[in-house]
């Protein structure tokens, strides 16, 4: 299952969490199937997203619908910096 890993920067993470929760992109209508979240513990202006799909060719079709989205600073008003961007495959899943 392809996951787009993105993450940035962000100015505020409430402005980012209510812009990110407008989904502007329609994740669903993109093939999203499940979608996480993540801050790092020492930096709360900054985020990473998981999201997940049921192909490759859905994930980089998101990936060029968010790559819009980012060029807009009114759609996408808490970014901050230049995002990062890769589609990923799990290779190995265990539980312990």
């Amino acid at each position: 299952m392809p996951v787009l890993q993105l993450e940035h920067g962000i100015k505020d993470f409430a402005m980012w969490k209510a812009a990110f929760d407008r989904d502007p992109i329609d994740r669903r209508g993109l093939g999203v199937q499940r979608h996480r979240v993540f801050r790092p513990v020492d930096d709360a202006n900054y985020v990473m997203v998981e999201l997940e799909f049921e192909t490759t060719d859905q994930a980089e079709a998101c990936r060029a619908a968010l790559g819009e989205l980012w060029k807009s600073s009114a759609a996408a008003p808490a970014l901050k910096g230049d995002p990062q961007t890769r589609i990923v495959e799990a290779v190995e899943e265990m539980e312990y």
